[in-house]
C-alpha cells in the first residue's frame, strides 16, 4: 500500500456518514450491512450488545482510504436471527465467520482485512483460523482469545464478565429476566464502572436501545452458549496445532476487564507469531472512547506500517 499521509479525523452527529446500507443474503442468515469509501476492503465487526454503528466515529475518515464494510452480525441490529439450533450451532463464530465471507464474496473481495471488537473479534479469530488464505490482517479490540478466557478464569474477570455464564444458561431463564426490562439492562450493561455513558453519542445510545429486543437478547444468549460450548470444542482441538498466520494488531482498554485481569499480548501469542500490542486509556469500548487514539493505529496498521501508540495526558 502507499505511504499516504494519515487523514485528518472528521466527526460526524450522522452515524455512519456517508455510508450506504444493504442486506445481503448469506448461506444462513441475512445480514444488514454499512458499506463506503473505496480501497483495500477492510471489514469491520462490532461485538456485544451493540451494532454496526459501534464504528461510526472512525468508520467515515477510514473509508477516505478504505472501503468499509460493516455489518450487523447474525442475531444482532437488523440482521436476521435465525434459529440456533439444539447445539447452538447457529451461533457460533464460525457461522457468523461464513456470514461475514459470504458478505465479502458479495461485494466481489476474496482478500480483506478485519478489525474486529468483543464478539466480533472472535469471528476474526476464527475467520483467520479457518480462511488464512483470505484473512490479510488481523486486529482485535479489547479481548484475549476465547481459549485463554475459560481456561484462565478469575474471581475478578468472573464478577466483572458476569453475563458470560449467565446468558449461557438454558434458555428461556436468561431471556426472561432480562426481557423484564429491557431498557434497564441495555443501559446498565453499557455503563461500564469508572467508565460511564456519556463516551456514547445519543444518535448511537438510541440505536443501541432499538435493537435491544427479545429477538436479539434470546440470540445474543445462543451466541454465548455457543462459545461456551462448540466454540470451546473448536479452540480446545486447535490450541498447539494451528495459528493465525496474518499479522495480529490487539487493542485493550487499561480500564476494561480486558486489561485488568490478562496480559493481552502473552495471550495472543499463544495463537499467532506476529502480534504487536497496546493498551490505551479506555474501558471496553475503545472506538467509542478514544477515536483519536483507535483511528491512527488502524490507519498505521491497515495500511502495512507499524502501528505506535504514546501514552498521552488524557491517560
Amino acid at each position: 500500500m502507499n505511504q499516504e499521509a494519515l487523514p485528518t479525523l472528521v466527526q460526524s452527529n450522522r452515524l455512519m456518514d456517508g455510508f450506504r446500507t444493504e442486506t445481503v443474503k448469506t448461506r444462513g442468515a441475512e445480514i444488514h450491512v454499512a458499506i463506503g469509501g473505496e480501497g483495500p476492503p477492510l471489514l469491520l465487526i462490532h461485538g456485544n450488545p451493540l451494532t454496526h454503528v459501534s464504528w461510526h466515529k472512525v468508520a467515515p475518515t477510514l473509508a477516505k482510504s478504505f472501503t468499509v464494510i460493516a455489518p450487523d452480525l447474525r442475531g444482532y441490529g437488523d440482521s436476521s436471527k435465525p434459529d440456533g439450533g439444539d447445539d447452538h450451532a447457529g451461533y457460533t463464530f464460525r457461522a457468523m465467520g461464513e456470514d461475514n465471507f459470504d458478505v465479502m464474496d458479495h461485494f466481489g473481495f476474496d482478500r480483506f482485512q478485519i478489525a474486529g471488537h468483543d464478539r466480533g473479534a472472535r469471528v476474526g479469530f476464527r475467520m483467520a483460523l479457518d480462511q488464512p488464505q483470505r484473512v490479510e490482517r488481523l486486529c482485535a479490540l479489547d479481548i484475549v482469545p476465547t481459549h485463554h478466557v475459560l481456561n484462565n478464569v478469575s474471581l475478578g474477570w468472573g464478577l466483572e464478565s458476569y453475563h458470560w455464564f449467565f446468558m449461557a444458561q438454558k434458555a428461556p431463564f436468561p431471556e426472561r429476566l432480562i426481557c423484564a426490562d429491557l431498557d434497564y439492562y441495555i443501559h446498565y450493561k453499557l455503563n461500564k464502572k469508572g467508565v460511564g455513558l456519556e463516551i456514547f453519542t445519543k444518535e448511537a445510545m438510541d440505536e443501541y436501545v432499538r435493537c435491544t429486543t427479545p429477538e436479539q437478547i434470546h440470540s445474543v444468549c445462543e451466541d454465548y452458549r455457543a462459545t461456551v460450548t462448540l466454540d470451546l470444542a473448536m479452540d480446545t482441538a486447535d490450541y498447539g496445532k494451528r495459528k493465525i498466520e496474518c499479522p495480529v494488531m490487539v487493542i485493550w482498554g487499561t480500564n476494561s476487564h480486558c486489561g485488568r485481569h490478562f496480559k493481552p499480548v502473552e495471550a495472543w501469542s499463544e495463537w499467532a507469531d506476529d502480534v504487536a500490542g497496546f493498551g490505551v486509556p479506555t474501558g471496553h469500548y475503545p472506538a467509542e472512547h478514544r477515536p483519536d487514539i483507535i483511528y491512527p493505529l488502524f490507519f498505521d496498521f491497515f495500511t502495512g506500517r507499524k502501528p505506535h501508540y504514546e501514552a498521552d495526558s488524557a491517560a
